[in-house]
């Protein structure tokens, strides 16, 4: 979470709540409805495509990017299937993680 959030703040992103599983991020969501959520798909609690679903579930226009790790395909593939906005799969590289979030709040 802390790469990430000083990746992304570095490029103009704002950070407004952090999780620290996913069912945390369900509350968190609802507390600050963010323009943007990046979860990770393996958390603890609740796993990110629980907390995916749920969140869909409450605002079906919000935008969700899944990090995971590689080997985790069918589990990304599910992500997108439950409503995911993107994905990214770890390692990535800053350039890329910043091109995915843009893609998805321009959209």
């Amino acid at each position: 979470r802390a790469s990430i959030k000083l990746m992304i703040e570095k490029h103009g992103f704002q950070v407004i709540a952090e999780a620290v599983n996913g069912l945390d991020a369900i509350g968190k969501y609802k507390e600050s409805k963010p323009d943007l959520v990046t979860m990770d798909i393996t958390m603890p609690e609740m796993s990110g495509i629980e907390s995916l679903k749920k969140i869909r579930e409450m605002d079906p226009k919000a935008n969700i990017v899944m990090v995971s790790a590689m080997g985790q395909e069918a589990l990304i593939r599910e992500a997108v299937v439950s409503g995911a906005s993107s994905f990214i799969v770890k390692p990535f590289k800053e350039d890329k993680l910043v091109e995915v979030l843009q893609q998805v709040v321009t959209k």
